[in-house]
């Protein structure tokens, strides 16, 4: 009895178990759909102006103007004076630290300009202002 159960170990295996693979890759999507929510950008929604020659830039800093005026830092409301500290702690620890300012297209000029200024005052001279790309009109 026990030999006729080793008998069938000659036969070629012709199907795979895709059950295991299947287990890997739904473990791997939820790893990824828990990792990307961190690695979203906390931004505050502006209507920025368009421009056809923007770049891509890495920013350490993130100050956002929203029509109200309001100032954002990282995503976090915040005043003129304890942004400018944050500034001046974020070049000490990092004197190449970089800036980019998303102000919305309807802020005054003035408002843009009193951000660059505070920047340039804690010595922070690597700074973008963030812009959406031009939409390409329709070649009729």
């Amino acid at each position: 009895m026990a030999g006729s159960a080793n008998s069938d170990d000659d036969e070629i295996i012709s199907s795979i178990n895709v059950t295991p693979l299947v287990d890997i890759v739904l473990v791997l999507l939820i790893v990824l759909m828990v990792t990307s929510s961190y690695l979203v950008n906390k931004s505050i929604s502006v209507e920025l102006p368009k421009a056809a020659t923007g770049e891509t830039v890495t920013p350490t800093l993130s100050i956002s103007i929203d029509v109200a005026g309001k100032l954002y830092l990282d995503g976090q409301g915040i005043e003129s004076d304890a942004l400018r500290q944050k500034i001046a702690a974020a070049y000490r620890s990092d004197p190449e630290v970089k800036a980019i300012i998303s102000a919305d297209g309807r802020v005054t000029h003035s408002q843009v300009v009193s951000v660059i200024d505070t920047l340039r005052l804690e010595k922070v001279t690597k700074f973008a202002i963030n812009t959406s790309p031009v939409e390409p009109k329709d070649a009729k």
